[in-house]
């Protein structure tokens, strides 16, 4: 059926008039958050690899990782265009240098026809903004997790929302696009909070999002702070209709890049739906409907 939203799978054919599929590599960069740069421990609901990851976890030089997606995703669903993506930890953590270095590594083949970065907003600055903006069709996607600065103390973020905005402005400005990252679900935030929130980002104009449940995974410190005072998660249902009212707040224009996730299954403490894709993806189609909402309705 015809989506009441405006997913990443729309966008990338009507950009590229072919099946494009992303490529999730492994720059070998870290994160200020976990080494001491900004504080310890990162962020609490990040686990050891970075979170939700599924980059490749061998030591592979970029060429080689590149390949052997290029030749799976070939296979297995017949793409025929790449999008090199740098996903786990803060891939803009490194100089200059040493980025153009990784980033020009990618461009290997023809088929790969732009770039996206996963980052902080506090490791970008105007230098490093400019090297990025030179590449083909280049995305930077900015974890902004909440808007609410009293949230981004209590998970550890190590970031104002002030520092957010400033990032997303300064990158739309170099004509590079952004997608931003939110999470639902946090233990002091509630329905109100959570729609603020979605409207302060909204306002910025992303070009893309993603939008998370809160998830507790093993080994992050989220878990442990489960484990001592056990805090309420939102079930399916209530999680897929504040996903729609927050699809209304948002631009017609924003891509939604995703609305449920695929997470280790094996890493989840709770909530375990979280891993049902395609029952969330359907629940929020239904829901669109029977509400005769689409997205851009409110915003």
């Amino acid at each position: 059926m015809e989506k009441r939203y405006y997913p990443y799978s729309k966008y990338l054919f009507e950009t590229f008039q072919k099946k494009v599929y992303k490529i999730t590599l492994n720059g070998g960069f870290y994160c200020p958050n976990r080494d001491g740069t900004i504080s310890l421990g990162g962020c609490v609901f990040c686990d050891e690899k970075g979170s939700y990851s599924r980059c490749n976890e061998e030591s592979l030089p970029i060429e080689r990782q590149i390949k052997i997606s290029m030749e799976k995703l070939t296979k297995q669903f017949k793409a025929q265009a790449f999008i090199a993506y740098f996903q786990s930890y803060s891939n803009t953590y490194a100089d200059v240098e040493k980025l153009k270095e990784v980033y020009d590594s990618v461009f290997i083949d023809e088929k790969i026809v732009g770039i996206t970065i996963g980052t902080r907003p506090d490791c970008v600055n105007n230098e490093k903004l400019d090297l990025i903006s030179n590449y083909k069709n280049p995305w930077i996607e900015y974890g902004i997790q909440s808007a609410n600065n009293e949230t981004l103390r209590l998970i550890n973020r190590g970031h104002d929302f002030e520092s957010a905005s400033k990032a997303i402005k300064e990158t739309k400005k170099r004509g590079i696009k952004v997608c931003v990252h939110i999470i639902l679900g946090f233990p002091n935030e509630n329905r109100k909070m959570m729609l603020e929130s979605a409207k302060k980002i909204a306002l910025l104009d992303p070009d893309g999002i993603k939008i998370h449940m809160l998830t507790v995974l093993k080994d992050a410190p989220l878990y442990r702070m489960y484990q001592k005072e056990p805090f309420y998660l939102m079930n399916m249902e209530q999680y897929c209709d504040i996903v729609c009212d927050i699809l209304e707040i948002l631009p017609k224009t924003t891509v939604i890049e995703r609305i449920a996730g695929t997470g280790y299954s094996e890493t989840t403490v709770e909530p375990k739906w979280v891993n049902r894709r395609f029952e969330i993806l359907n629940m929020i189609d239904k829901m669109m409907l029977q509400r005769n909402a689409y997205q851009g309705d409110k915003y």
